[in-house]
């Protein structure tokens, strides 16, 4: 971020290392989970920079984890260097649940976090993610059976509630925190907003108050130092989780823990940086889905490394359109050749704002 090399951030906190039941975590700065992104060749990134606490995976269906579907395999791979690793998985039924974190917890996985705050209609329709929330007594009993199936902490990630009139969090913490849950981290909006309006953060602070010993994790809308310290210091939560932010700019986790031990960070990576971290990451998908599989693969994050280093519409359209790893290096290469749009190749470059889902969130 440019704005940390001229304006000092705020005052850091004081705050207590921060675990998972028995799992240490390095920070309280945590990778969320974020359909389509958080997948093993990005939190290799992330993690190479440093700063990051705990990664969590892409949401992963219970039942397709347990039936063998290639998607959900591929969500779950993981390698030496990603660890500590947590698998967000959703579903409605108890016992697939629990089966499902056991299949996780004998390979080797870290943690287990429960979705609860995703929005989107197929996942609502079928009574996982935020739909949830209008049930306490289904999501009890399914909290209490996976985390009595196994011995990893199994953390709960929700929103708010579904709408104004359903603010259940706080109820809902408190009570999974009597069946034995790590942590829960909570998304400031409720399923009604989507992405609309603010976090509302006096929510969050509502949740931490529920509480009696948990960490409760704060996230939404943190894409500065300076949101993260609003943030800890409005809600008195103990960690803080990050997608989209962390997409505009992978090197937040290091400024967020440069900040926390020194006072002060360094800006984002400029041009030539993140060139050098779209490459890695592009060799990781290759590594993770071949050759061929990792062009469509790539496309999506691409085209934020691309927006990030302030390429030409013409030559990111190009990106895009290449068909074989040829065609992208060559690409690269003209991409190199013309440098950003604004800024110099070494500086850091302007903010990026990544767009979140609009419109009604029921035709997500």
């Amino acid at each position: 971020m440019p704005a940390t090399a001229t304006i000092p951030p705020p005052p850091p906190p004081v705050l207590p290392p921060i675990s998972y039941g028995a799992l240490p975590l390095a920070t309280r700065y945590l990778l969320s989970p974020l359909a389509g992104f958080t997948n093993l060749p990005f939190r290799r990134i992330v993690r190479s920079i440093g700063g990051l606490g705990l990664a969590t995976t892409d949401l992963v269906n219970a039942r397709g984890l347990l039936e063998g579907s290639a998607k959900s395999l591929e969500l779950v791979e993981t390698c030496p260097e990603d660890q500590p690793l947590s698998v967000q998985l959703f579903g409605s039924d108890p016992e697939l649940m629990a089966r499902a974190s056991q299949w996780l917890e004998a390979r080797g996985v870290q943690s287990i976090d429960i979705n609860m705050g995703c929005p989107v209609s197929k996942v609502t329709k079928t009574g996982s993610g935020a739909s949830m929330m209008c049930r306490r007594d289904d999501a009890l009993v399914l909290v209490e059976r996976v985390v009595n199936s196994v011995k990893l902490p199994v953390t709960v990630k929700m929103r708010l509630g579904w709408d104004e009139n359903n603010l259940t969090a706080p109820e809902f913490a408190r009570a999974f925190e009597e069946v034995g849950v790590a942590a829960v981290a909570v998304h400031g909006r409720t399923r009604a907003q989507g992405f609309s309006g603010v976090v509302n953060r006096a929510g969050i602070k509502a949740v931490v108050e529920a509480v009696r010993r948990i960490p409760v994790i704060g996230n939404g809308d943190i894409r500065s130092v300076a949101d993260a310290a609003r943030m800890l210091s409005e809600t008195g939560c103990h960690g803080i989780s990050v997608g989209r932010g962390a997409l505009a700019n992978p090197w937040i986790f290091k400024q967020f823990d440069q900040w926390e031990r020194t006072g002060r960070c360094d800006p984002a990576g400029g041009f030539d940086d993140r060139l050098d971290l779209l490459r890695r990451q592009l060799d990781y998908a290759v590594e993770l889905r071949g050759p061929d599989r990792s062009i469509p693969y790539f496309r999506k994050m691409g085209h934020w490394y691309l927006k990030s280093m302030f390429v030409p519409a013409h030559l990111r359209n190009a990106f895009q359109q290449a068909q074989t790893q040829t065609d992208l290096q060559q690409v690269l290469g003209r991409i190199v050749d013309h440098g950003p749009t604004t800024g110099s190749r070494h500086e850091a470059l302007p903010d990026l704002h990544i767009p979140v889902p609009s419109g009604p969130v029921e035709h997500w």
